[in-house]
């Protein structure tokens, strides 16, 4: 018999009802040993998730505001979950430990942790599973830089001792013992932690769509799945803003040669996404995906001789460190450079970094160009197929739409346009219309 991980994001636990679907799929598979849970995302669009209204708490003593009704409503809702599975959970004297924690001072980390805590404790009696918590075996160092062969190892001696299990997702501890999160979406990263601990023959990450498509569905109505990508291609797809999974939940399962199949929570008979290391390229297919972000600037340097003149990038990737920045691609010629950077770490300093720019670098002339789109083009089947790029350039054209950056990485897996903002929706259907069918 083999052995699989499954993770519930949010929306797969919201409440009641879409527990019991969770109870279904465990049921369904005797290989589904280990369950990772999300704290409760939202039952309707207007909803609020849990980890939203923990922070609440925190923010409002911070500022000397009763916290109270905020509170009531977590509490409100745990309850009724409770009720409605028919489990039997002491969560009155969870919520009272809590509440002492937060008006004693605890961090905003162990507050925010409290949903995953708390439906875990729910699921593991609906389950019939122990409850494992991740305090004590996720482990964090003091600068709070996550600890992998550590948390392999405590993680897996830990896991040994129980059949199946049910974890809470998101947080782990410091050295201290305190509590310490990963950034939000960290669910995922411990699901993947988890499958490699206990050496998984699958990581399923269950969430509300049927894994990848092949574009935004809010751009192109009912784009292609994918049914399968490599690891590789998914972190470019991730990177350029498709969000099905947390980017970083894919390395421990990269580096343990683990599967992860992306499933729907609501259509559990949907095949979903199967993201392997082996680069499978299904018949006829060039691309992948196309993903994208809008609201960049690039900043085009252009200097006589910039290539004779040593630690000339260095030194302008460190005016942009000064500032917080991060240099998102850097396509550059002879005497030309340009850093791409994204609008919202720029956060208004664009005058000072372009000034010390002038004064450090001494350019012969800088080029702006600001509110532009990324989008990136992601397959390893284009490197073996003869005018991918000429295709992708035509339907572009043809668009009406004016390519202002270009950049193709050294695996030819990808390729990157920058266009303006107003171009953006228009570039995405131009290329899925071009490689996939109408959008």
């Amino acid at each position: 018999m083999g052995l699989k991980v499954a993770k519930f994001g949010g929306t797969s636990v919201a409440d009641a009802i879409q527990l019991m679907k969770t109870k279904q799929i465990i049921n369904d598979d005797l290989e589904r040993r280990y369950v990772v849970v999300s704290a409760p995302g939202k039952r309707y669009s207007d909803d609020s998730k849990i980890t939203d209204l923990l922070y609440l708490c925190k923010t409002h003593i911070e500022h000397n505001i009763s916290y109270e009704q905020v509170f009531q409503v977590i509490c409100d809702r745990f309850m009724a979950i409770q009720i409605n599975l028919g489990v039997k959970v002491d969560l009155l004297k969870e919520f009272e430990s809590i509440k002492q924690e937060l008006e004693a001072g605890a961090s905003s980390d162990y507050i925010a942790s409290r949903g995953e805590y708390l439906n875990a404790k729910l699921v593991a009696p609906l389950l019939g599973f122990d409850f494992v918590d991740a305090a004590g075996l996720i482990l964090f160092d003091a600068k709070g830089r996550f600890l992998p062969a550590e948390t392999n190892e405590a993680l897996g001696a830990e896991l040994k001792k129980h059949e199946r299990a049910v974890l809470p997702g998101f947080y782990g501890t410091f050295p201290d013992g305190k509590i310490k999160t990963f950034s939000r979406g960290g669910s995922d990263i411990t699901g993947a932690i988890t499958a490699r601990a206990v050496n998984a023959d699958v990581y399923e990450n269950w969430t509300d769509v049927s894994g990848f498509m092949t574009a935004n569905p809010k751009i192109i109505s009912e784009p292609a799945p994918i049914e399968s990508l490599s690891y590789k291609e998914l972190r470019e797809l991730s990177y350029m803003g498709a969000s099905v999974l947390h980017e970083d939940a894919i390395y421990p399962a990269r580096i343990a040669n683990i599967p992860i199949n992306i499933k729907n929570t609501n259509k559990p008979d949907d095949p979903g996404t199967m993201i392997t290391a082996e680069e499978i390229i299904p018949e006829g297919r060039i691309i992948t995906g196309i993903a994208g972000n809008k609201d960049f600037t690039v900043i085009a340097i252009y200097k006589d001789n910039m290539n004779m003149e040593r630690g000339f990038v260095r030194r302008m990737l460190g005016i942009l460190e000064e500032y917080g920045v991060f240099a998102h691609h850097l396509p550059s010629g002879i005497d030309t450079v340009s850093v791409v950077v994204s609008n919202a770490t720029v956060n208004g300093h664009l005058d000072e970094i372009l000034t010390d720019i002038k004064n450090s670098l001494k350019p012969d002339s800088i080029d702006v160009f600001e509110n532009m789109s990324l989008i990136a083009t992601v397959g390893c089947g284009m490197a073996k197929k003869q005018g991918t790029a000429a295709k992708l350039f035509t339907a572009l054209a043809e668009a009406g739409v004016n390519i202002r950056m270009i950049d193709q990485g050294s695996s030819e897996m990808n390729i990157i346009v920058g266009v303006e903002n107003k171009d953006f929706e228009t570039s995405i259907k131009a290329i899925y219309g071009a490689f996939i069918g109408k959008s």
